[in-house]
């Protein structure tokens, strides 16, 4: 697989939960697209280390513990009109899961679910584009990457 940029990158949203969570859950889905986009963030697993120090070899020894799915922080500019902008202050009033669908240029889709955590408007100065700031804190349920 070559390089590829984050042109064409969407993000979409459901307030529904799938009928399973697996790949066939997730494309039955009908995800509404979360306009004007400026950049995704990261996510994905990442797990907390667990050390110990036994006295007799002074050495570290490492573990894996718990492990976060991350929190994925999406920058748009601010439409009021945008049926996903919408559904995400939805999901943020809500102490519900929203699921989410994060598309890449060669039709790539990691599928997971989240909180909502906020979506605030962000007025700069004159020269500026009102934008939005979001938070979604992922779910330790699998991220289900789609390949094609």
């Amino acid at each position: 697989m070559g390089h590829q940029t984050a042109s064409g990158v969407t993000l979409g949203i459901y307030l529904t939960p799938p009928a399973s969570h697996t790949e066939a859950g997730f494309d039955a889905l009908t995800f509404i697209p979360v306009g004007e986009i400026t950049n995704v963030g990261e996510f994905g697993k990442e797990w907390a280390l667990v050390t110990h120090n036994p006295l007799a070899s002074r050495g570290t020894k490492k573990g894996k513990g718990s492990f976060n799915n991350g929190t994925l922080s999406p920058s748009l500019a601010l439409d009021p009109g945008d049926a996903g902008q919408t559904a995400m202050k939805t999901a943020r009033d809500s102490d519900d899961n929203a699921y989410f669908a994060v598309t890449l240029q060669d039709g790539t889709v990691f599928y997971l679910e989240g909180l909502v955590m906020s979506f605030k408007p962000n007025i700069g100065g004159v020269d500026d584009v009102v934008t939005a700031t979001t938070s979604i804190e992922i779910q330790p349920s699998e991220i289900i990457e789609k390949t094609v």
